[in-house]
């Protein structure tokens, strides 16, 4: 049979796909079918990484089967990056070869990727068309683009769609439409191998394979193992990440070894090596080929509980499934394995005869069934069927066309995570507020008069404008050294420098100010700890000071109130709210003091995640009042408050600047920059937006406007300078700051997301009784 192999992705730059593809056409070929493979081929020169994000190609050979599509270029897509040939180069090459070269079937993977493959299913080749599906997505956004440009109607000439999971099975129908048959991706099986029991007391070897991308779950491995090595002796190979990936998202390097990028020898030898293969994706997953490569080592997987997985992990025999995104489930059990070896050889034992189920010689000769069957598929007869067939309304395999239909999602919610509906409905809520943001500002902009805003804003002198940018870069100085007062006092014997507490501080503002979500604080406070030592047993400490400065703003923040209510006259008869606003701090204060014991004297829940999150609750608010030490040293406790509600005047002070440097403090003096500064903070408590762009502006008008008659025009022109220096700060304070630690940004942002402690359950007896002969 003389066989077409149809890839959208670059040989040179091999993914599961490629592979998938190479070994499929070494079969064929081996049996003594004629097989012609159609990839795009990037040469290892100096325009490749420029197309890949710096990636240069592996040296590959041009296989004498192979007929090149031309250059491919890097994309991010699905949490990871596709190699894709995008050019009309590439259809027209492709497009040539499969009208005159006598093919019995082409075979497209992955049929709606462009260009080849989607021109192919254009039906110009007249050849009978099997297409592969092989990935897993829920992303509409993709999909629904792909079918308003005719995908649906283009699948419809596929005479066999194959699926290699039913994850991948599930997108196609669910966006598609079709009927689908899955065949799993191969491997390459020989001899089953031997494999000596680990003798008690050894460390348990874990590998992982996979890039340094979040979906891949390397944050959440990272943390389990940090928690498991304090119980057990463990070491940790990875591949496919090297040092400089990893170490940023690292309390401790112990027991690590990162390898980067290896050959396939290689990873199979780690695979051989190691104890257990840890497979923690978040999802995204739709077959997991390093799994069965797994068994085929005869080494048993801990993989994430996830539809691309759940395929080929069969719970409790080959292997064992865990919540995703739960990294306390991970550790517990990695460390119950690597307390029962013999568990672990039944295993690997298990994981070994798995590998059968997906040997190469069986796959290939499902796929050639799919062949035979697309051949004998019958065709369109009379002009009619041909023209439904040319427009997709006549399915490829006879057979009445099966529409897409929306399907129950396959994935359950990642831990501490919200449900997808929630996350959707709250990714929602700020969409529309956003949206309602912008029309907002554009009527105002329009009612205002941009000439306006931009007479406003070329009044203003620059010489007060850098005045009030260096007071307010002075402002993060004073709140370094309030923090470093309250970590000597939360933590006690550990040396704590101003430039430690500087550099963590500058940090958490530059991440404050360019993202729309609170991730200021656990980088600041990521920051210190590694900076000070013992990151994993200081942070849950260096998260509770977080609380002193919170309160110490919430102090600070009662003062600009009352400045504020005073000069605007809008609490008069309203003093018994006033007071309540005045008390809220100290019952925060008392709550938080008498939390951990009014949680620990309380009756036990039954329910066993009661009890846990009652439990954690209480050690973190524990931890928190831990934090609160300061205030019972009368030095360190008037440093701190001295400097912090310094910060606060000396921001004060700025937004006067920035009045006076638009020509407003004859109208607004300082009773106006406190309430701006006021209005601003409360505000930011729900950003919406990198910054509270928009908000913020909003604030400042309202307030100018509405308590000191300064007109909007001036007030906006205010809001817009004044957040200018606000964002100015956090990129003079904090981009220095991150060169000197030694990170990106994104390193900040992974490990912010990723900060909580793993704290494992205590150990049953028979366990304590193994971890100690």
């Amino acid at each position: 049979m003389r066989i077409a192999l149809v890839s959208p992705y670059s040989w040179t730059y091999p993914g599961g796909v490629t592979r998938h593809i190479e070994a499929l056409s070494d079969q064929f070929i081996a049996r003594g079918h004629d097989v012609t493979v159609l990839a795009p081929y990037d040469p290892d020169d100096a325009l490749s990484p420029r197309l890949h994000r710096g990636a240069r190609p592996q040296a590959r050979p041009l296989p004498a089967h192979l007929v090149s599509l031309g250059r491919s270029a890097g994309f991010s897509a699905n949490g990871a990056q596709s190699n894709v040939a995008l050019t009309p180069y590439a259809a027209a090459t492709a497009r040539r070869e499969l009208t005159l070269g006598g093919y019995d079937v082409v075979h497209l993977h992955e049929p709606v990727v462009p260009m080849a493959c989607w021109d192919t299913l254009g039906g110009a080749c007249g050849v009978p068309l099997v297409g592969t599906f092989h990935t897993y997505s829920e992303n509409s956004v993709t999909h629904g683009a792909a079918a308003l440009v005719g995908a649906r109607r283009r699948m419809n000439r596929l005479a066999v769609r194959i699926a290699v999971s039913e994850a991948a099975a599930w997108t196609g129908r669910r966006f598609y439409g079709g009927r689908y048959r899955v065949i799993p991706n191969g491997v390459e099986v020989g001899e089953t191998p031997t494999r000596a029991p680990r003798a008690p007391g050894e460390p348990l070897r874990i590998a992982f394979v996979g890039q340094a991308v979040e979906r891949k779950g390397l944050p959440v491995l990272l943390r389990a193992f940090e928690a498991l090595r304090d119980h057990v002796p463990a070491e940790l190979v990875i591949v496919g990440a090297g040092p400089e990936d990893v170490t940023a998202m690292l309390e401790e390097p112990a027991g690590i070894t990162a390898l980067g990028k290896v050959d396939d020898e290689r990873k199979l030898a780690v695979l051989r090596d190691a104890d257990v293969l840890c497979a923690p994706s978040l999802g995204g997953e739709s077959f997991g080929m390093v799994l069965t490569e797994a068994f085929a080592a005869g080494t048993p997987v801990i993989a994430s509980d996830i539809a691309g997985y759940r395929d080929v992990v069969r719970d409790g025999a080959d292997g064992l499934l865990v919540p995703r995104g739960d990294a306390t489930a991970l550790a517990e059990q990695l460390r119950d394995l690597a307390l029962d070896p013999a568990h672990e050889s039944r295993l690997g034992a298990e994981a070994a005869r798995s590998a059968e189920r997906f040997a190469w010689p069986h796959v290939a000769d499902e796929v050639f069934g799919a062949y035979e069957d697309a051949i004998a598929a019958p065709r369109p007869e009379t002009a009619s069927e041909r023209l439904a067939m040319r427009f997709g309304r006549r399915s490829g395999d006879g057979l009445p066309v099966e529409r897409a239909r929306r399907l129950p999602s396959l994935e359950p919610p990642i831990a501490g995570r919200p449900r997808p509906a929630v996350a959707f409905a709250r990714r929602a809520a700020i969409g529309l507020a956003a949206v309602a943001g912008v029309g907002l500002s554009w009527l105002a902009l329009q009612r205002i008069g941009i000439d306006r805003i931009v007479e406003a804003l070329w009044r203003s002198s620059p010489a007060w404008v850098l005045s009030g940018l260096a007071l307010m870069c002075l402002s993060m100085v004073f709140r370094a050294v309030a923090w470093r007062a309250i970590l000597r006092a939360a933590l006690p014997g550990t040396r704590v420098r101003l430039r430690d507490s500087l550099r963590g501080t500058a940090i958490g503002v530059l991440m404050s100010a360019t993202l729309p979500a609170r991730l200021g604080e656990p980088s600041r406070a990521l920051v210190v700890a590694r900076r000070i030592g013992r990151p994993r047993q200081v942070l849950p400490t260096v998260v509770g000071t977080i609380v002193s400065q919170t309160l110490l703003n919430v102090l600070a923040l009662i003062v600009l109130g009352f400045v504020m209510f005073s000069t605007v006259g809008l609490f008069a008869g309203h003093q018994g709210a006033l007071i309540a606003f005045a008390s809220l701090p100290v019952v925060i204060l008392l709550a938080v003091i008498a939390a951990p014991a009014l949680l620990r004297k309380g009756a036990p829940s039954r329910s066993r995640r009661v009890a846990q999150a009652a439990a954690q609750a209480r050690r973190a608010l524990t931890r928190v009042r831990a934090g609160l030490l300061v205030f019972r040293d009368p030095r360190l406790g008037s440093e701190a408050t001295v400097m912090q509600l310094g910060a606060w005047a000396l921001q004060w002070l700025s937004c006067y600047l920035l009045l006076v440097a638009l020509g407003l403090d004859m109208r607004a003096g300082l009773g106006a920059a406190a309430a701006v500064l006021f209005a601003v903070n409360v505000t930011a408590a729900v950003p919406l937006t990198p910054s509270n762009l928009g908000v913020f502006q909003a604030a400042c008008v309202a307030v100018l406007t509405a308590g000191y008659g300064v007109g909007s025009a001036d007030a906006l022109a205010f809001g817009i300078i004044l957040q200018a220096v606000e964002i100015a700060t956090a990129f003079i304070m904090g981009a220095p700051a991150l060169v000197g630690e030694g990170l990106s940004w994104k390193d900040v942002r992974v490990r912010a997301l990723h900060t909580a402690p793993v704290e494992l359950r205590p150990m049953r007896g028979d366990s304590r009784a193994k971890l100690k002969a």
